[in-house]
Formats: C-alpha cells, sequence, structure tokens
C-alpha cells in the first residue's frame, strides 16, 4: 500500500513517465487510467479503518455508507438524512485520509439514491451479529446471542435512529435490530 504524499507523488512521476512513453504499466493496469486503481485500492484501505461512529466493529466501508471512491474523491451517503453521527463520519474520514497522505482527495455527501440497508457487506452483517445487533432483514428475525427466531419488538426505537429494541423469547436478551430501509 502506498502512503504518504511524497511517496504517492513518485508512484504518479513514474506513471506518467510510462504514459509519455507509451508504455502501459502492467502493475498500474485498469481502464480508469495510470495510478489510479492504485490509488483507489489504498483509499478504500483507509477508508475499511475508519469505523462508524455508532457501531465501532463495523466500518463506513462496511456499512455501506461509502458510495464511491475515486482517486479524487470520496461520495459518502448517511444512512439516513438528519443522521446525527454523518458530520462525525464525515470528520473521521477526513483525518484518516489526511494521515494516510490523501489530503486532495474531496469528500461528498449525496442523498439520492437513499442509502438502504441492502448497501451493508457480508462481512458487515456478520460484525453487527457479532456485536450483538441483528442486521437487517426482511424475514424472520434471529436472536444475535443464541440465534433463535422466535424473537420479538419491544420497541420500533432502540439505542439510535435506525435500531429497533428486540427481545429473544428463548435466552430472555433484548438486542438491537438495524431497521431496514
Amino acid at each position: 500500500m502506498v502512503k504518504g504524499g511524497a511517496a504517492i507523488e513518485q508512484v504518479r512521476a513514474r506513471d506518467q513517465q510510462s504514459r509519455s512513453s507509451g508504455a502501459l504499466s502492467a502493475a498500474a493496469g485498469g481502464v480508469e487510467g495510470l495510478g489510479t486503481n492504485r490509488d483507489c485500492e489504498g483509499i478504500r484501505q483507509v477508508l475499511a479503518s475508519v469505523p462508524d461512529p455508532e457501531i465501532p466493529v463495523i466500518s463506513v466501508l462496511d456499512l455501506g455508507i461509502v458510495r464511491s471512491v475515486a482517486a479524487d474523491r470520496v461520495v459518502i451517503t448517511p444512512t439516513y438524512t438528519g443522521c446525527p453521527a454523518t458530520q462525525v463520519i464525515e470528520r473521521d474520514i477526513r483525518a484518516a485520509l489526511d494521515a494516510a497522505g490523501y489530503r486532495s482527495v474531496r469528500i461528498e455527501t449525496a442523498l439520492s439514491p437513499a442509502w438502504t440497508t441492502d448497501w451493508i457487506t457480508p462481512e458487515g452483517r456478520e460484525k453487527l451479529r457479532a456485536y450483538g445487533i441483528a442486521p437487517p432483514t426482511r424475514g424472520a428475525v434471529a436472536c444475535p446471542q443464541c440465534g433463535s427466531a422466535h424473537t420479538e419488538e419491544i420497541s420500533r426505537f432502540g439505542s439510535t435512529p435506525c435500531k429497533a429494541l428486540w427481545r429473544c423469547r428463548d435466552c430472555a436478551e433484548p438486542f438491537d435490530l438495524f431497521k431496514c430501509h
């Protein structure tokens, strides 16, 4: 992984030299242009280390908040319009990008199309479950503690606006369910 402004400039200078000589570097590859895929992968690795402020075991990438990554910008979509964590997420992404040498990468917020729980990665769903939060589902809700489907909703409102409070009838443990939307 390439980090730091000087290292990135070295890569860009080498790729520019390859472009001007007409040579296509196999290492750079991709149809987006030389250096772009490498930059995007580095940015993705940085984003994979930025935790969601409300659920610190899941990254903003696994939660699906990151809509797109380009060499010059990252587009994010909050889990819902008005989410109080949106500014914190943007601040944390900015700090992580800056620390990794990606100071020139812009962060843009897109509200349309609206974020959906379908964007949570399979790894993200497993991280939610392991943390004790039932991942969103359109079917039976399984208890993240014991796996039982013998569960009930206690309140449509949970610890945050994007979660509902549920209880397992078998192990009697309360748990949050990440709401589908």
